[in-house]
């Protein structure tokens, strides 16, 4: 069992933030009596932080929700060099320390995708191994979602990184059909020897918690391995 989870996606725009939503709207219903923790530790321009506090009552400042904020909506690196500072990410961890020995539970919503660049030096997947983050990882439904897939893992065994599990999510209204033809669920577990654990549906309204919590009850948390 572990207490704490990364959610990253294939790319940007995969779903991460509908992911993390929903898992947290599942966690504060049926767990309401264990402390949850949601992080978003770089964030370039205005966004899942706010949204975070709009949503939860998570009793966790600005900055503890994000450790670096930067103004523009560019990778990091060119966000921060825009203001003169640098991607300093002993800030993140010792954040993130901090907020582990406080919650329950810590979910971490990524930017980007596993290639995305948080520094000069270092893309999410090279964080996410070198801490040791379990992860999940994102794929949208769409046409090319199982290269995506096959490569993002394949990044992801390079990294060394602890991924316990996808989770497709629609970006748009698909039926059963089209999603079983574009991401097959046992054709990218074949492929790339990680358990699919759910299929997210679009919502109209992603901000509706009711139905966050029960898209997120139909998960594979056997699997997930969660510390409920």
């Amino acid at each position: 069992m572990f207490k704490t989870l990364l959610i990253t996606g294939t790319d940007t725009e995969a779903g991460k933030t509908v992911v993390t939503t929903a898992l947290a709207a599942y966690w504060q219903k049926y767990y309401p009596q264990r402390s949850l923790g949601i992080m978003k530790p770089i964030q370039s321009g205005m966004g899942d932080r706010e949204l975070y506090q709009t949503l939860f009552n998570l009793e966790q400042s600005p900055e503890e929700i994000t450790p670096l904020y930067f103004q523009a909506p560019l990778a990091p690196p060119i966000a921060a060099a825009k203001e003169n500072r640098q991607v300093d990410l002993a800030i993140v961890w010792r954040s993130l320390l901090a907020l582990q020995k406080q919650r329950d539970m810590v979910l971490i919503e990524s930017l980007g995708g596993l290639g995305s660049p948080i520094s000069d030096e270092l893309t999410v997947a090279d964080l996410a191994g070198e801490w040791r983050l379990p992860t999940i990882l994102v794929v949208p439904v769409r046409l090319g979602a199982i290269a995506s897939a096959v490569a993002n893992v394949a990044l992801a065994r390079q990294t060394k990184i602890n991924l316990r599990g996808i989770v497709l999510n629609c970006t748009q209204t698909r039926t059963e059909e089209e999603i079983a033809d574009l991401t097959p669920a046992g054709l990218i577990q074949s492929l790339t020897n990680i358990p699919i654990l759910g299929c997210v549906p679009y919502l109209e309204n992603p901000q509706d918690l009711q139905k966050l919590a029960g898209i997120a009850a139909n998960l594979d948390w056997e699997t997930l391995r969660l510390a409920t």
